[in-house]
């Protein structure tokens, strides 16, 4: 049960305006560095610091470690739901510059790539989003785990095994922090099946000398059989 205490140190902490910045550049879904933040703050990196600290102290915020890099992504969805009402009694009025693009400058890394064994950039993404919007996975914070049904489903698709051995070190289905995106795309087991039969059916196809994949016509109409996304564009 929230104390007035509570309740108080949670406001001070949304009430400052750098801080309010910062977690107004938050609502997209994406994770951000420290950097990036203090630039739609318009302070500097050493005083974003203290702010996160802050924001982080009250549960607000969240980091995420992907490899040498930290990122800060809002909590929960119950905190978005909080920003977004504090926003609209404010009457709708932008509180940060937008965010710099983030991750590679090559559009081809950007829509397709792929994440060591599994699928990344706004492609992978996508799939995890269709994914987890259809039941076939459950993603929360840094966290993901494929459901019965979505074993299931996927065995249907040939994407694993019929005896639907996953056995392995590895997780099953993990969520991966994307480069570009900043929201997670699927590792583990599960996002290399995919990548697997994505390159076996000819839906993607690699790209000479780079990580980025071409989307096919013919994976355009896969992906979009297989996995229910709306579009999967070249």
């Amino acid at each position: 049960m929230a104390t007035s205490n509570r309740i108080a140190e949670v406001a001070a902490a949304v009430g400052e305006p750098a801080r309010a910045a910062m977690l107004a550049a938050l609502m997209d879904g994406r994770a951000l560095t420290a950097t990036e933040l203090a630039e739609v703050a318009a302070i500097t990196p050493q005083t974003a610091s203290g702010h996160l600290a802050k924001l982080a102290s009250v549960d607000l915020i969240a980091t995420e470690k992907q490899g040498r890099h930290r990122y800060r992504r809002l909590a929960s969805p119950e905190v978005a739901r909080m920003i977004e009402s504090v926003m609209q009694i404010a009457g709708g009025v932008t509180l940060a510059r937008s965010p710099r693009r983030v991750g590679p400058k090559d559009a081809a890394l950007r829509q397709a790539r792929t994440c060591y064994d599994h699928l990344a950039g706004a492609l992978g993404v996508s799939i995890a989003d269709a994914l987890q919007s259809s039941g076939v996975v459950e993603i929360a914070g840094g966290a993901a785990a494929l459901t019965e049904t979505g074993r299931a489903q996927m065995r249907a698709l040939g994407i694993l095994a019929p005896d639907g051995n996953t056995r392995s070190t590895r997780p099953v289905c993990r969520p991966c922090l994307d480069w570009s995106e900043r929201r997670p795309h699927l590792a583990g087991v599960l996002g290399a099946a995919i990548c697997t039969h994505a390159l076996n059916q000819g839906w993607v196809r690699r790209r000479p000398g780079t990580r980025a994949l071409e989307i096919t016509l013919s994976g355009r109409t896969g992906f979009r059989q297989a996995f229910g996304m709306e579009s999967a564009s070249s």
